[in-house]
C-alpha cells in the first residue's frame, strides 16, 4: 500500500507518495497562492496528488489514506483547520473538501509542526523511541511532542506551541502578543535581531567589527548566518551574539527536557547547518541547566540534529494514519 502526504505551507503545497517502508517514491510542489479561496487551494492539493499517482502508475485503490500537514490549530478528529495565521482558513473542513476532489476513504489532518515531529519519531533521528520532542528554528520556533508514539495535542488540539513559553519576563516583544517568548530569542528571526542590535551598538561606539564586512558581502542583509560567519573569522562582537543566542536556546531546550524527559530531542531548521559551532556549546549549556545533570550515570535525553529536512512535512503527513 501507499500513503499520500500533503505538506500545506503558506508559500508552497508539497505532495509526496510514500511506500510501506516510509520512503518517498515521488514528490512535487505547486504555489499555494494563499490569498485565494480555500477550496481552490484544496483542489490544487488533490490535483497534484492525482497527477503523481498517474505519473507513477499507482491506482487510487492502492492508496491507504491521505494525510495533510497544515499550519494552525487543527481539530484532527473532525479534519478541520480551526484557525491559521498563514493561510486564511477559519473553521475550514479541509478533509471533507479534499475527498470531494480525490475520492479516498480516509483523510487525516494534523498541525504541520506536530507532523514533522512524528516524522522524526517514525523515520528520522528519534526512530525507535516512544517519547520525543522536536524543535524547529525558523522564522519562529515551532515544536511537536510525541508521547507513547502519538502526537500530543492537548484536549483542544492546540498543544505543542513550544516557542511561546516565556523565558525572559517582560522581555522582547513576540509576534503572538506576549513578551519574552522563547521564539523571540531562539528563532532565526531572533538571532538576526540580536545581530542587528549588536552591529548598531558597535557602530555607535566606534567598535570595529567584522559584522559590517559580513553584511556588506551579503548585499546589506543581516541573516541568522551573519554572526556565526563573523565569529568564525575571530570577531568578538559576533562571538558575544552567538553566545547569547545559544544561551537562550539552551534555556528553552532544558525547560523542554525538564518537563517532558524525552528519549530524543531533535532540532531542525537552517540554524542547525552551523554544526558543531552550534551544537558543542549548546550541549554543554543544556547539560548544566537540566535537572537530571546531577544524576550521575543516569539516563539523559539525547539532543540530535533532525535529519528529514524539507521532507519532514510530507513524511509526517503520510504517517498520520499508522
Amino acid at each position: 500500500m501507499y500513503y499520500i502526504g500533503v505538506d500545506l505551507g503558506g508559500t508552497n503545497i508539497a505532495v509526496g507518495i510514500v511506500n510501506s517502508k516510509l520512503e518517498i517514491v515521488d514528490k512535487g510542489s505547486v504555489p499555494t497562492n494563499a490569498n485565494r479561496a480555500g477550496e481552490l487551494i484544496v483542489k490544487d492539493m488533490a490535483a497534484l496528488s492525482e497527477s503523481l499517482l498517474k505519473k507513477n502508475g499507482i491506482a487510487l485503490s492502492d492508496v491507504a489514506y491521505v494525510g495533510i500537514a497544515a499550519p494552525g490549530s487543527i481539530n484532527s478528529e473532525q479534519g478541520i483547520v480551526e484557525h491559521s495565521n498563514n493561510i486564511p482558513f477559519e473553521d475550514f473542513h479541509i478533509a471533507e473538501i479534499f475527498k470531494k476532489y480525490l475520492p479516498v476513504e480516509n483523510v487525516y489532518v494534523a498541525n504541520d509542526a506536530n507532523a514533522a515531529a512524528l516524522a522524526e519519531a517514525m523515520a528520522g533521528v528519534a526512530k525507535g523511541t516512544r517519547d520525543s520532542v522536536m524543535i524547529t528554528l525558523g522564522t519562529g520556533v515551532g515544536g511537536g511532542i510525541v508521547i507513547g508514539g502519538k502526537i500530543y495535542t492537548g484536549f483542544n488540539g492546540a498543544a505543542g506551541e513550544l516557542g511561546h513559553v516565556v523565558i525572559e519576563h517582560n522581555g522582547r516583544q513576540c509576534s503572538c502578543g506576549r513578551r519574552g517568548c522563547w521564539e523571540a530569542y531562539s528563532s532565526a528571526t531572533g538571532l538576526s535581531n540580536m545581530t542587528k542590535e549588536k552591529l548598531t551598538e558597535c557602530n555607535l561606539k566606534g567598535i570595529p567589527t567584522l559584522l559590517n564586512d559580513e553584511v556588506e558581502q551579503s548585499g546589506g542583509k543581516i541573516s541568522a548566518r551573519t554572526a556565526f560567519n563573523a565569529m568564525k573569522r575571530g570577531d568578538k562582537a559576533a562571538a558575544a551574539v552567538v553566545d547569547e543566542y545559544i544561551s537562550y536556546l539552551a534555556t528553552g531546550i532544558a525547560n523542554m527536557i525538564n518537563i517532558f524527559e524525552p528519549e530524543v530531542l531533535s532540532i531542525g531548521g537552517g540554524v542547525c547547518n552551523e554544526g558543531d559551532a552550534l551544537l558543542k556549546p549548546l550541549l554543554e549549556k543544556v547539560h548544566y541547566e537540566c535537572y537530571t545533570h546531577a544524576v550521575e550515570g543516569g539516563r539523559q535525553t539525547e539532543i540530535k540534529i533532525a535529519k528529514l529536512g524539507n521532507d519532514a512535512g510530507i513524511l509526517g503527513a503520510a504517517v498520520l494514519g499508522l
